[in-house]
């Protein structure tokens, strides 16, 4: 894994010789620094405009790929016309599509269900923080007492094993946080793959470059797809020589400066 600014040349070389660069990014720990409550994860005013100022490149397609529900995303990052994946890529939106996975809406009852059983049980534990997001749902324990982290893990783990063994369901961890997703074979990886198909068949170009930028396990799907020659993965955060990125960027301030500098390149 190299830091991306001491091979910048060879990046920028990279995307100048591109005919058309599909920029993908997560969203919270990427666009924005990890918070205690999901809900105060707001993108920076800067943030927003070195982003906004990119997706006006004609040579960029801008897209964020996202845990988060659809509409929330969207809503909180607030950037018209760009893609936008949802639930790790159940559902997208974009020019040119409007999908959400059908085998994924088949889970809506079942993952209400989990829902509000992980409510109840989790009703005395301070800091658990339920998210329900249609098409899936995450524990969130970052705000809970570090003694009682091994009974939420515990609780999560056992509560949802009946439902994993009958296939009705997936559990991935993340950073402080338990996903609970439809029992499919789709992941971020999945979701970036569609989007590109889908800028590769409006643009028309053979010589398109992808870049990913992610922080979290669950952006390892789409690091693992985005790989040379024709793809940069970028991890966020210290170096991980366990991550399937090329490349890392130490933290979300270094991310506006990536934004800026690709949008000045000529």
């Amino acid at each position: 894994m190299r830091y991306l600014f001491d091979v910048w040349e060879d990046f920028s070389n990279a995307c100048l010789a591109a005919s058309h660069i599909i920029f993908l990014s997560d969203y919270d720990g990427t666009l924005t620094p990890i918070v205690s409550r999901p809900e105060d994860a707001l993108i920076s005013t800067e943030m927003k405009e070195r982003l906004t100022d990119l997706a006006k490149v004609p040579k960029f397609s801008v897209g964020i790929v996202s845990g988060r529900g659809l509409e929330e995303v969207q809503s909180m990052v607030g950037i018209g016309e760009i893609y936008y994946a949802g639930n790790h890529g159940l559902e997208i939106r974009g020019p040119g599509i409007d999908y959400i996975n059908p085998e994924a809406e088949q889970s809506i009852a079942v993952i209400n269900e989990l829902a509000a059983r992980f409510e109840e049980l989790f009703r005395s534990t301070e800091g658990i923080i339920i998210q329900n997001k249609k098409l899936s749902m995450s524990v969130h324990y970052r705000l809970v007492k570090p003694d009682d982290e091994p009974m939420v893990e515990m609780t999560v783990r056992n509560t949802v094993k009946p439902y994993i063994d009958n296939r009705k369901v997936r559990l991935f961890p993340g950073k402080k946080v338990w996903e609970i997703r439809p029992p499919m074979n789709w992941d971020k990886g999945k979701a970036v793959q569609s989007i590109q198909d889908i800028i590769r068949k409006k643009e028309q170009k053979d010589d398109i470059l992808t870049v990913f930028l992610g922080d979290d396990t669950t952006d390892e799907d789409g690091f693992r797809v985005v790989q040379p020659p024709d793809g940069w993965s970028i991890y966020v955060g210290p170096e991980s020589m366990s991550s399937a990125a090329g490349h890392y960027l130490k933290d979300t301030g270094e991310v506006g400066r990536l934004l800026q500098r690709l949008a000045g390149l000529r």
